[in-house]
């Protein structure tokens, strides 16, 4: 019993053996313990997260899942270092490693949150409110940012390190560092303006210079394009609000112009027709509001007309099949009344053979004046 009670008192870095093991069962009790809360927290969010409902603790409980051991482990052992007298340089050495970590947990513990806030808003909104879809991305990049700078320079100071020349140094080289990637930042940059303006969302069809797509994804860098051919265009954002894009997923109404060429052998009367009859054409659809019909231009080989509608429906198909019926019942009218389109013709008329007519019908003429006397 005496050689038990020699290793009990026996002291180790200023504290008795017995103290040591009061303090490694108060690590280990707590360590289990957060343990237990963790796993029970984690099973309890998995139900929730299996209905279709959105719980009001649901949130918190996502959040306080995502604990690591790493953390519930440093925060036992400085629970059981409690238990024992420390030096005062040890000691703040221990608080200096558990507020650290207490700063990188909490930092993960606030991307969880808003990670899974953008997600639900994403899920609750996206397919009411495209604009939202593109926009998360951004917002999540940027919280990133900014949680994790916090994060750092917390951590830095708690190091004891300077943040204020260390700052005033980064704001330098930060200066060097912006000049050398002005492009990637000024891209960023366009990506935040479309976030914030919105001057198109996910789903919108957009002409861009040369170019026309449908936009899939708007990300920091770059907005991608589904086109018409299949292939996908990837379009830097700072070119992309450079040039001059068209969004025709906002367009209300579409204007239609459409001209025709009659021959000029047609009769004035009959020209004077041709307008009404347009006119009626297009009023015959629902879909499409008349604005003007005119005979526009005397052409040196067409009678010309100018003719515009107003499509109601954005619908590019829509919109084909109107305007391929109303060609289809004007051909059918212009060819009961008899009249033809104009085709491109050129008449020549040379001086020379010209003279030589002259000289033929004169001689023509003089043989017979002289048959006659």
């Amino acid at each position: 019993m005496s050689e038990l009670e020699k290793l009990l008192d026996g002291k180790y870095f200023g504290n008795t053996t017995w103290h040591w093991t009061i303090a490694l069962a108060v690590a280990a009790g707590v360590f289990f313990a957060l343990l237990l809360l963790r796993r029970l927290i984690r099973s309890h969010y998995q139900r929730m997260a299996a209905t279709p409902q959105v719980e009001f603790l649901e949130l918190p409980l996502k959040v306080a899942s995502r604990t690591t051991v790493l953390f519930l482990l440093l925060c036992a052992l400085f629970a059981g270092l409690q238990a024992v007298t420390l030096t005062e340089k040890v000691y703040r050495g221990v608080v200096t490693v558990f507020t650290i970590s207490a700063f990188w947990q909490a930092g993960l513990w606030a991307m969880t949150a808003v990670l899974a806030s953008l997600d639900r808003k994403r899920h609750s909104a996206g397919e009411m409110d495209r604009a939202i879809v593109g926009t998360l991305g951004i917002i999540g990049f940027m919280a990133r940012v900014v949680i994790w700078s916090f994060v750092l320079l917390l951590t830095l100071d708690n190091l004891g390190i300077e943040i204020k020349p260390l700052l005033a140094g980064l704001g330098i080289g930060g200066l060097a560092v912006a000049l050398a990637v002005q492009n990637l930042l000024g891209d960023l940059l366009a990506s935040l303006t479309i976030a914030l303006d919105k001057p198109f969302v996910v789903g919108d069809s957009l002409t861009v210079d040369e170019f026309n797509g449908t936009v899939e994804y708007i990300g920091v860098k770059s907005t991608r394009l589904r086109s018409l051919s299949g292939e996908q265009i990837i379009i830097p954002n700072a070119n992309l609000l450079a040039s001059r894009l068209r969004n025709n997923a906002r367009m209300r109404e579409r204007r239609a112009v459409f001209a025709i060429s009659l021959s000029l052998e047609t009769p004035p009367a009959k020209l004077a027709k041709i307008p009404a009859l347009i006119r009626s054409l297009i009023e015959s659809h629902a879909e499409a509001r008349f604005d003007r019909s005119h005979f526009s231009k005397i052409g040196t080989t067409s009678f010309d007309f100018e003719s515009v509608y107003i499509m109601k429906t954005p619908d590019y198909g829509k919109f084909m099949d109107v305007q391929q019926d109303i060609n289809l019942r004007l051909l059918e009218a212009l060819e009961r009344e008899g009249i033809k389109f104009a085709f491109p013709t050129q008449r020549l008329w040379l001086e020379g053979e010209s003279r030589v007519r002259s000289q033929l019908i004169s001689s023509a003429s003089a043989e017979a004046s002289a048959a006659k006397g």
